[in-house]
């Protein structure tokens, strides 16, 4: 399938893949960062950003979406990749390590993991941050971005230093939630998700410390999943890129190294 992308530097090939309601341009904190020792990939989900939609009657589910960013480097001839991905995108890099498609998986705060409880919360929260994204008038959002009380009313949920959310970057991704066709049936399916098969590659998984949206005791329910110890990642929040590049690209490049 053809999605819309932005590939930087030289190296084994890194695919990221950003959350729900978000595009490519998450990435953008750590992406030179990963372009020093890697052909980075970062590209936008069917039915958000700037890429199509799905097939009409295609469902968007976690596997028919993990189909499309399969088929995506099959049209690039990126064969077993590195893949990353945050909240929805760690979820499919799981998903991606379950079908031994790619050669390591780093998973952020990857969705999933909840437990019934949270899972009504988090689609409560996204059903009213898309509400949200969708009425504000254009120059209130540009006002709103640029104060930081309200950039911290605005981002507050995803991130933990809204104050580090440059109001281009807000602007741009309250736009990119507020039209993104995938939106509403992306968050729908996530009454059915469940955590992928054990994955046949080797995995990192790390948690935001200060995630509101997912609050890291999944991060539990994930080591347990995965057998293995999850990352804290201190100070960050759900969308962690913006809050410590440096850390975000630290787990990033160690979950793709040699050997992993």
């Amino acid at each position: 399938m053809e999605l819309a992308f932005e590939r930087r530097g030289t190296g084994p090939p890194l695919i990221l893949i950003h959350g729900i309601g978000h595009h490519w341009q998450a990435w953008l904190p750590v992406m030179d960062r990963l372009a020093a020792s890697h052909t980075v990939i970062a590209l936008d989900l069917p039915g958000f950003g700037v890429s199509p939609p799905l097939p009409a009657g295609t469902p968007y589910t976690a596997e028919a979406l993990a189909d499309a960013v399969e088929s995506f480097c099959s049209m690039l001839g990126v064969r077993d990749p590195h893949v990353a991905g945050n909240s929805l995108g760690g979820y499919l890099a799981l998903e991606l390590a379950s079908r031994g498609v790619v050669r390591t998986a780093t998973a952020l705060s990857p969705a999933g993991f909840w437990s019934r409880a949270e899972l009504v919360y988090g689609q409560a929260m996204l059903r009213a941050m898309r509400a949200a994204a969708v009425s504000i008038p254009r120059e209130l959002l540009v006002r709103a971005a640029e104060d930081p009380v309200r950039r911290a009313f605005l981002a507050g949920l995803v991130v933990a230093h809204p104050s580090r959310l440059s109001p281009t970057a807000l602007i741009a991704s309250t736009q990119a939630m507020a039209r993104a066709p995938g939106f509403d049936p992306t968050r729908e399916a996530f009454a059915d998700l469940m955590p992928p098969a054990p994955p046949k590659t080797a995995i990192t998984i790390a948690w935001g410390e200060h995630d509101r949206l997912l609050p890291r005791r999944q991060a539990v329910r994930a080591a347990k999943w995965s057998g293995q110890r999850v990352k804290l990642l201190k100070g960050c929040g759900h969308v962690p890129m913006s809050d410590d590049p440096a850390l975000v690209a630290s787990v990033l490049l160690e979950g793709s190294a040699p050997g992993s």
